[in-house]
């Protein structure tokens, strides 16, 4: 920035004689924002046009005040007609004035060309508002064309954003703009509105401000200011953009004793960096120093006051030479699984530079590196080391003499290693009534086991599935089950993984039995037989897998209560379950049925009531000479038998049974019947028909059954 003013003073002084002043426009050309005062830059994209006032308060009670606009049409008409300034008196000893106290302060315009001559051979600042002000051309003096084009297409754009940046740089400069003004006729007790405007004019909104003597605030302090001392320089910070509103410029001081600081540079730092919609957060500074010697560093803000703020904290150290040599880890050659020997580069014109090497290891690239062997001399090129990992990281540090090391990037040493941990042992685990399963087992003594993996599995022949992602570090695993699904049980089984991954043989696999909610499927009575002595009772048992017993329950027409007549094993090896209840009376009319336990304790829901009415006295014969006709064709099954002989024959009663379905009736015919036609069947079945003859007098004959394939 010092070299742009001094170019632009010196151009200033060099248009004195050819009569033009110019303007080094080449930030602008190349996309650099000029910043501007704080508090205009702020408004500068709203759509109308406006006088933008800023207030400051000094120490002895004069209130200063700067003002700008928002855009260069704005400043343009400003120029031309000035700004008026008016001060209202609004409080008085903390009371409202009635009606407000008026006072024109004057009508305010930069000052005439042959005013700005004295100040512009030792003001850069003024120079610069000078050319923005009266100077014939701002264009680009040098650069390319696109720059040159740029420039005279943004000149009152550029005349406009320079103006209010010299302005912001010096306020006497400001003043003498017709941009600034201090009240020396202020009252303690007062509070006043300060309204400034263009006059004799619509466009241009005036702006206005309350405040008063007693409103004077201390300036704050830079904060967040941090040195970062290098190889021959230091790098400083410090927040700009807390107090953007506040500074505008900034002074760098530094001192060989922290007791008498100097400026850096005459001309202060100025912020370059902010673009639309995006300020810069930080500014930044590098000043370069010898190494090794102490240096202090502070920094002081300027408003466009010019007031300058209290120094900020200070910051100290030196600077250290870097270490330019990097060591390389080039060889590993195992001895064994738990020995390496590593060799490295480093330049032998290093070794001056350096003390010797610290060899460090971790078991992870990124992870924490801990050093193992310490002052390594400086003219090795290779060490043994003796415990390996079973995956080691090694880095190698070069300690410079000077205090700055320089750290190798990490290799990795891994023996080889085929050998797979034992097979885990002790799996067991339980099921909770919420479905949460927790397993256990004992710990590997591999001492390289890096964890396990479990598995499993809802059947016995199905294939058992990875449940953990990575491996299992810990010896008790947490799975959560639905317990409301029809599977019963689920199989687990766990596989031990070493640190190079190499995977166990799988565990025992263990079987847990899942909380029962769910009752067993009822069991369907198939058919039965009432003999002279006996009810012989047929029954399909039910499906369910966990099926403990059959308990066969009968009550009696017009009583309420179910008695149990036996309880049955499910462990009989046909398919169907047989009872014989030779206490049922003859005449009696009995209701049957069979409740189904599972070994959870839990009984079917829903059950199939069978009623017998016992005949008085023996059965008499039933149909002979059973025999059928198949007509696939057709589809129909004729079936006929021999004539029943026999008086007093009321009906022939005909049941169907359908295998996998419980037997219903098909149809009752006529005594002297000796045929039927059932066209309700479908290929590739069994049928069996069940025939009974009842009689007039309400006896039944025994029963003749044919079993006929489709």
């Amino acid at each position: 920035m010092k070299i742009l003013q001094t170019y632009i003073a010196t151009s200033y002084m060099q248009a004195r004689k050819s009569s033009k002043i110019c303007l080094v426009g080449f930030l602008v050309a190349y996309g650099m924002s000029i910043p501007m005062f704080g508090q205009f830059k702020n408004q500068e994209n709203q759509k109308q046009d406006r006088v933008v006032v800023l207030p400051r308060v000094k120490k002895n009670g004069d209130i200063a005040l700067r003002w700008g606009v928002t855009n260069a049409k704005a400043w343009r008409l400003g120029n031309q007609q000035g700004y008026e300034l008016i001060r209202y008196t609004i409080l008085r000893d903390n009371n409202t004035l009635g009606i407000p106290e008026e006072k024109y302060l004057g009508l305010f315009k930069a000052k005439p060309l042959p005013d700005w001559m004295p100040l512009v051979e030792e003001n850069d600042n003024a120079a610069v508002m000078a050319q923005a002000l009266y100077g014939e051309g701002f264009e680009v003096e040098g650069g390319d064309k696109l720059a040159k084009l740029v420039n005279l297409a943004e000149e009152q754009q550029q005349r406009f954003s320079w103006g209010l940046y010299a302005a912001d740089q010096d306020y006497k400069v400001a003043k003498m703009a017709g941009l600034a003004y201090i009240d020396y006729q202020t009252k303690a007790n007062e509070k006043y509105i300060y309204k400034v405007r263009i006059p004799n004019q619509t466009v241009v909104a005036e702006a206005g401000v309350f405040i008063g003597p007693k409103d004077y605030e201390k300036l704050p302090q830079p904060v967040d200011f941090v040195g970062v001392f290098l190889d021959a320089n230091v790098m400083l910070s410090w927040n700009y953009d807390i107090y953007r509103t506040v500074y505008n410029n900034y002074y760098v001081e530094r001192s060989e004793d922290g007791k008498q600081f100097e400026k850096l540079h005459k001309t202060p730092l100025t912020n370059l960096n902010d673009k639309e919609n995006s300020t810069a957060k930080q500014l930044f500074y590098i000043d370069s120093i010898p190494n090794n010697k102490t240096y202090y560093y502070r920094v002081r803000g300027k408003n466009p006051f010019g007031e300058i703020s209290p120094p900020s904290e200070v910051v100290s150290s030196k600077a250290k030479a870097i270490l330019r040599y990097t060591p390389r880890i080039n060889s590993k050659k195992f001895l064994d699984d738990q020995r390496v020997i590593l060799g490295w580069e480093f330049l032998v014109e290093g070794n001056k530079d350096i003390t010797g090497f610290d060899l460090k290891i971790s078991d992870k690239a990124g992870g924490k590196y801990r050093t193992v062997i310490r002052d390594i001399s400086k003219e090795a090129r290779e060490i043994q080391y003796d415990s390996l990992l079973p995956t080691s990281y090694f880095t190698l540090t070069a300690k410079g003499k000077n205090g700055s090391n320089r750290t190798s990037f990490p290799v990795l040493v891994q023996p080889v290693d085929s050998i797979p941990p034992m097979q885990p042992k002790g799996l067991n685990g339980e099921i909770d009534s919420l479905g949460v399963v927790t397993l256990k087992w004992e710990p590997n003594t591999d001492k390289d086991i890096l964890g396990y993996r479990v598995f499993r599995a809802n059947h016995h022949k199905e294939e058992l599935s990875q449940l953990t992602i990575e491996p299992h570090k810990a010896t008790k695993y947490y799975d959560s089950l639905a317990v409301d699904n029809l599977n019963d049980k689920v199989y687990y089984q766990i596989i031990a993984v070493d640190q190079r991954y190499n995977m166990s043989v799988p565990s025992d696999t263990i079987r847990l039995k899942k909380p029962d909610y769910i009752p067993p499927t009822p069991a369907v009575f198939k058919s039965y037989a009432i003999k002279k002595d006996k009810v012989i009772l047929n029954w399909i048992p039910s499906n369910s897998t966990d099926v403990l017993e059959y308990h066969v329950l009968r009550k009696m027409q017009g009583t309420n209560d179910w008695e149990i007549l036996q309880k049955l094993d499910k462990n009989i090896p046909s398919s169907t379950q047989l009872f014989e209840d030779t206490s049922a009376e003859a005449g009696n009319t009995y209701y049957y049925q069979i409740k189904v336990i599972d070994d959870a304790g839990l009984s079917s829901t829903t059950h199939q009531n069978l009623v017998l009415e016992i005949p008085i006295g023996a059965l008499k014969k039933g149909v002979k000479g059973l025999g059928s006709y198949v007509d696939k064709k057709n589809n129909f099954i004729e079936v006929f038998w021999s004539p029943y002989e026999q008086e007093g024959v009321a009906e022939i009663m005909i049941y169907r049974e359908k295998k996998g379905e419980p037997m219903r009736l098909l149809r009752n015919v006529l005594g002297n019947t000796t045929r039927i036609v059932d066209e309700f069947v479908k290929p590739n079945n069994e049928y069996k028909y069940v025939f009974r003859v009842v009689f007039n007098d309400g006896d039944v004959s025994e029963i003749s059954e044919l079993n006929v394939r489709f």
